[in-house]
């Protein structure tokens, strides 16, 4: 059983994999930090071409045939697998914070690819995290036709949904399963942790998901620091088609490395669980640590050719964009 495997049930909570890095930093360096981000950081200057807009985010969601990706900002995915329709860690609000409705927090510096109403009928949702930037109150409860949405989330998950409507919702412990209109998700360890407020730390689960539909392994990393389990989880359950890795929110070092990988271990992380193709996220859309905005994606591309992916193996989205995945399948079905 996972909880054997991992230990990783606390009495009241959960704890990380074995192998990880130890949070890092000084109480002090941690208000220090705070206070920067979330008080001092500045917009940055966006390229011309980085985000659609949003009438064109729709056509090329419209027109793309069959299986594909579409890049909503951050970590938030609409993926089309096997005729389901799929939504990852959807946070499409302005603010990741609890005080959204007083402005405060870390505010978005590049709008969502698509808004809850411009999107298709969603078939699953699935949450790796309880964190403001990856479970969204405010997107969560503007969904259409909630009732029908299968919700996939951690431990300790389940209500938030069932509180707002949804009226499918499985809760996951690390390698369990759920199944819906074709689509398989597993819930699969991460290095991370989770909490919404000042006493909640680390008492509901955090995860990253293996998502299986006709034929096509995925793997969704949610967030993540670097660790070994990655090497057991590439050995238990790899290849994957495509690997969508957290690649932003990465300094300072000391503080971050324990929960956020950065590009260089995203990389390795990508290696380490034989993704064929790996799409970088959790970069560009909102100021959570201290590195250039628009840093990420250029140490990814690096890293990932240091590391032998071809420049077609390495995707860098532009906010709103959809591609096909049938190219992408059809190399790993002639490597296997």
């Amino acid at each position: 059983m996972a909880k054997q495997r991992y230990q990783h049930h606390l009495p009241g909570g959960f704890r990380n994999p074995p192998g990880g890095h130890p949070r890092g930093g000084t109480p002090e360096e941690w208000r220090q930090f705070r206070r920067k981000v979330i008080y001092g950081a500045k917009a940055p200057e966006v390229p011309a071409d980085f985000v659609l807009p949003r009438a064109a985010a729709r056509e090329s969601l419209t027109a793309a045939q069959g299986d594909s990706i579409t890049w909503l900002g951050h970590a938030a995915f609409l993926l089309r697998l096997g005729g389901a329709t799929i939504l990852t860690d959807p946070y499409l609000s302005n603010y990741a914070s609890p005080f959204q409705a007083l402005r405060l927090g870390p505010k978005r510096f590049t709008p969502a690819g698509l808004g809850p109403r411009d999107l298709p009928p969603i078939d699953l949702v699935v949450v790796s995290h309880n964190h403001y930037d990856h479970l969204d109150a405010a997107t969560i409860g503007a969904l259409a036709d909630r009732q029908r949405i299968a919700a996939v989330v951690p431990l300790g998950l389940g209500d938030f949904f069932r509180r707002r409507g949804y009226g499918s919702v499985h809760e996951l412990d690390w390698d369990e399963q759920a199944s819906r209109d074709g689509v398989t998700v597993t819930a699969l360890p991460a290095m991370h942790w989770s909490g919404r407020w000042l006493n909640d730390r680390n008492k509901t689960l955090w995860c990253g998901f293996m998502l299986e539909a006709a034929g096509r392994r995925l793997y969704f990393a949610g967030d993540t620091g670097y660790g070994p389990v990655f090497r057991d989880l590439g050995r238990r359950f790899g290849p994957f088609e495509l690997g969508m890795v957290p690649i932003g929110a990465y300094e300072p070092r000391e503080l971050m490395r324990a929960q956020h990988v950065n590009p260089e271990e995203a990389v390795q992380l990508g290696r380490d669980l034989g993704c064929r193709r790996l799409v970088g996220m959790h970069w560009g859309s909102i100021i959570l640590t201290t590195e250039p905005p628009f840093e990420p994606p250029l140490r990814f591309l690096a890293a990932g050719r240091a590391q032998g992916y071809g420049q077609d193996e390495l995707w860098v989205m532009r906010i709103g964009e959809t591609r096909a995945l049938a190219h992408a399948a059809a190399e790993l079905s002639a490597a296997q």
